[in-house]
């Protein structure tokens, strides 16, 4: 069994550290622009312009079904999906405002045929809520606000009252929480009361006591009392998620040092939206590689496909999703039930280590294809079969060292086709005694 033991958390998080991949979708009005999803603060778009994407809004392409058997097909076990993002457009069709999908050309609640069709997949569900809305009248201006650099932005601001704010929030995550059955996590986003102090008074960012985070989240735990909530409501939950950069380490809680439960949540390119003309797309070896990576560490990977406003998923995002599809199919045991291989192995240059939670099986992920030899130090005495895991076909090895290597009791190697197997990563997968 995996010696590695996690801070508790509230909610439960066994099936999510099993499971290991999953699906973040970013879709709403800022897929119309198609230049990031922060279009409306980047450009500091006037209300009454960015209407004209809520006017437009029409997804006649949305087929929530196909989203889920493409998340299903690239092995991704639970869907995540923002429900409304900073721009305060709602996907869902709820009582407390008017700016939502009901009210456009699309006619209809988003959310709730996103969730029928990921659940009839078997994928579990989680929502993204924004605590940040640049739409609501309650919103104070801040240092991130589309309205912040207007002459009268003081004016605007000065009578907004946050606590109505919050609790229009806590109505809407009832909402959520009520009328869509069991889900699964609850992805805020984000708190940033620390940063830019260099900003006036009046424009400071916002954080627990501005969200009334011990409110929202005794909400959620009365309501679905399993679920699984992050930590970006600068209360600490169930949850750590480092975003758009991969760790180099099983993440710490800050206080204790305990390991943490921890998922990277990363984009095929640079936006989390659709974005037309980005450029920056990952290749085939950093998208397997930075799930690799991450699994090797103890952690989760949430990747993200932006729809483009007609409901489609571009055709690169169908590539990298067909990319995911292609390695799971074939090395997905390497992924589920696995995290970091017990300290007693050493991966070798180039390689990266997943074991199975009953420590029965390790997996060496040959990120660098080594060619005819793989010299693996500390493993002599501990492997009793070792196979290429995408065919299942033998790999030979001798603990009795080569000449080329030189003597050494406790080196095992392991005897490799000079080519590399046409997999994007080859593993091997070893049966320990």
């Amino acid at each position: 069994m995996s010696s590695y033991v996690t801070k508790k958390t509230p909610g439960d998080t066994s099936w999510f550290v099993h499971d290991r991949f999953g699906m973040f979708i970013h879709w709403g009005l800022y897929s119309l622009p198609a230049r990031h999803e922060w279009v409306k603060s980047y450009e500091k778009i006037a209300e009454e312009k960015y209407e004209k994407y809520f006017e437009y809004f029409d997804p006649d392409m949305y087929d929530p079904k196909d989203w889920a058997r493409q998340a299903k097909a690239a092995g991704m076990k639970y869907a995540i999906l923002t429900t409304k993002h900073h721009e305060g457009f709602c996907l869902f069709d709820s009582k407390y405002t008017d700016y939502k999908a009901t009210n456009t050309k699309a006619g209809r609640d988003l959310v709730k045929e996103f969730v029928e069709a990921f659940r009839s997949e078997g994928i579990r569900i989680g929502f993204y809520y924004s605590l940040i809305d640049w739409h609501h009248p309650e919103f104070p201006i801040d240092v991130i606000h589309p309205r912040r650099d207007d002459e009268d932005a003081y004016e605007q601001s000065k009578n907004r009252d946050i606590k109505k704010y919050a609790e229009y929030m806590r109505n809407q995550v009832e909402e959520l929480l009520t009328n869509y059955g069991k889900i699964d996590i609850l992805w805020f986003d984000y708190s940033y009361s620390q940063q830019h102090p260099e900003q006036k008074d009046w424009m400071k960012g916002k954080g627990k006591d501005d969200w009334e985070s011990e409110k929202l989240i005794e909400l959620v735990r009365k309501l679905q009392p399993h679920i699984i909530i992050n930590n970006r409501t600068e209360i600490d939950q169930d949850l750590w998620t480092p975003e758009q950069y991969q760790p180099i380490e099983w993440l710490r809680h800050n206080e204790t040092g305990e390991l943490v439960v921890w998922e990277a949540c990363q984009t095929f390119s640079g936006s989390w939206g659709y974005h037309r003309d980005e450029t920056t797309w990952k290749s085939p070896e950093i998208l397997i590689g930075m799930l690799i990576n991450t699994v090797s560490l103890g952690g989760n990977l949430l990747m993200n496909v932006g729809p483009t406003s007609r409901g489609s998923f571009d055709y690169r995002a169908e590539n990298a999703l067909k990319v995911y599809a292609d390695w799971m199919k074939y090395n997905s045991r390497s992924i589920y039930g696995c995290t970091m291989a017990e300290p007693e192995f050493t991966a070798p240059n180039g390689c990266r280590l997943t074991q199975s939670a009953d420590g029965k099986r390790l997996y060496i992920h040959l990120m660098e294809y080594p060619f005819k030899h793989l010299v693996l130090k500390g493993f002599a005495g501990k492997v009793d079969y070792a196979q290429f895991l995408h065919d299942g076909s033998e790999i030979l090895f001798t603990e009795e060292g080569l000449d080329l290597f030189g003597k050494n009791q406790d080196m095992l190697v392991l005897n490799l086709p000079p080519v590399k197997p046409n997999v994007v990563i080859p593993v091997i997968e070893l049966f320990l005694k």
